[in-house]
């Protein structure tokens, strides 16, 4: 008997630890909110165009 599952929780727990800096100055390799917000967007469309050309 096949077994569907109609919901599934995901929880995770996040601990940001504080290192200190030893130049006061952030890594700049480091992404911002804004860049990786675009890159999601640009992959959940190219998904969703992919499953409407199925």
């Amino acid at each position: 008997m096949p077994v569907e599952i109609r919901e599934l929780i995901i929880r995770a727990v996040v601990q940001e630890t504080k290192k200190p800096s030893e130049g006061g100055a952030a890594p700049t390799n480091t992404p911002n909110s804004e860049q990786i917000i675009d890159e999601c967007v640009r992959q959940i469309l190219k998904i969703l165009k992919a499953k409407g050309e199925r």
